[in-house]
């Protein structure tokens, strides 16, 4: 959570009568304000009636990150819980000599269960920080011998960044979960060389809960190239994305969509949004599309609404940002479009660099162009910036770089059309 507006918005949505909240987080916030610092708790008395909670009824809500705009609140059971961190638990081989580190804000569903639910069902210790920062994060996995790594494709490439600047003894990790975003090849895999662990992540949601995933006995290939396998008991559909209809016998590509015990019950008293989630007869969609093999393998090709679309062609931004990220100048990378006249348009990244590099548009369509990339994948605007843009989830913030992206076709066409 980024400002008290989110925080603001929440409340409203649950009719919350009290918020406990950190201080920066006050600004948009109209509230009488108790100023506590209760750093060996309270007692309170409980003076309301109790009932016990059944495991599949709603217990907790949690927010979105809002990438896509003002957070939304979701509805989890118990049940849903117990069945996520089972999946984990065999998918990671765990124990609970495990030392996790939660890298991801804990409020999120990823940071959900690494910083809370499986930690305690394990009764293992979990490292977590205040905010994110990549040199602490690397400091602390090496004093507290951390054994299990969870964060998003952002941060690994982070910490990888920051390990090559600085090196630490990184040998007690065994694992590294990820998700939430795309996972860059080349990255993934010098990670492994880099530590020793293992790269797992699951693909799916916080609405969703895992719709694959991969695990500690599965080959590398699968590992680093897909999202893994789908999990027979979510009961995975490939929809089409406009039509919402199955797609057609032998057809592997589509919208997925679940229904099975990982998946929560919605959101909180938002009609609209849920009017979007499910399909009429109801089952949950991701907005993604992605490509199901003859093995059951998942590999996620796009968003449903991360295309650059030149000249009609659908470019997926995930895959070229993968190119892109195997140059070696750029530490990350993101790719949206750039409006255009004449394609409509056209690949514009955005690229953060390694220390004591630089990198033009010409040599990155070099590089594309030596790996044989498709012509249309080819970049046609560099922005290079100090540091891309983050949602409070840790992901890039590509909502604004469209944005910047619109205002810098805007006036490049302005510029042309003036000359």
């Amino acid at each position: 959570m980024q400002h008290g507006r989110d925080a603001a918005s929440l409340r409203s949505d649950v009719g919350a009568l009290g918020v406990t909240i950190d201080r920066h987080l006050l600004v948009g916030l109209d509230a009488r304000v108790v100023d506590a610092a209760l750093p060996e708790g309270v007692e309170m008395e409980i003076d309301y009636p109790q009932r016990p909670i059944h495991p599949d009824e709603l217990f907790l809500l949690n927010s979105t990150s809002g990438t896509t705009g003002l957070p939304k609140c979701v509805m989890h059971t118990q049940n849903r819980w117990f069945y996520f961190h089972k999946l984990a638990a065999e998918a990671g081989g765990f124990s609970n000599d495990e030392v996790f580190f939660g890298a991801l804000p804990a409020p999120f569903g990823f940071g959900l269960w690494t910083a809370h639910f499986t930690p305690t069902a394990l009764g293992a210790p979990t490292v977590v920080m205040d905010r994110f920062d990549a040199d602490e994060a690397l400091d602390l996995i090496e004093r507290e011998r951390v054994t299990v790594l969870c964060c998003v494709s952002t941060q690994f490439i982070m910490l990888l960044n920051a390990q090559a600047e600085r090196p630490r003894d990184l040998s007690s990790l065994r694992s590294m979960f990820t998700g939430g975003e795309a996972v860059p090849y080349e990255r993934a895999a010098e990670f492994e060389e880099t530590t020793g662990a293992k790269v797992l992540q699951f693909y799916g949601s916080n609405e969703t809960g895992a719709l694959s995933h991969t695990s500690y006995a599965s080959d590398r290939e699968t590992r680093l190239r897909t999202a893994g396998h789908v999990i027979p008991e979510m009961n995975v559909r490939l929809l089409h994305p406009e039509t919402f209809a199955d797609v057609a016998p032998g057809e592997n590509e589509g919208q997925p969509a679940c229904k099975g015990p990982a998946t929560a019950l919605g959101y909180w008293g938002d009609q609209e949004a849920n009017a979007k989630l499910f399909t009429a007869d109801g089952w949950m969609l991701m907005g993604d599309i992605v490509r199901i093999d003859d093995d059951g393998v998942l590999s996620v090709i796009g968003r449903t609404s991360d295309f650059i679309i030149r000249g009609g062609k659908n470019i997926s931004a995930p895959a070229v940002e993968a190119e892109l990220a195997t140059h070696p100048s750029v530490a990350m990378v993101a790719a949206v479009a750039f409006p255009d006249p004449v394609f409509g348009e056209r690949v514009c990244a955005y690229v953060e660099l390694r220390p004591d590099t630089s990198v033009t548009l010409e040599e990155l369509v070099e590089h594309m162009r030596a790996r044989s990339v498709s012509r249309e994948w080819w970049p046609e605007h560099l922005v290079v910036v100090d540091e891309l843009p983050r949602s409070s989830g840790g992901k890039v913030a590509k909502g604004d770089l469209k944005t910047d992206a619109k205002r810098r076709s805007a006036q490049f066409h302005a510029g042309s059309t003036a000359e």
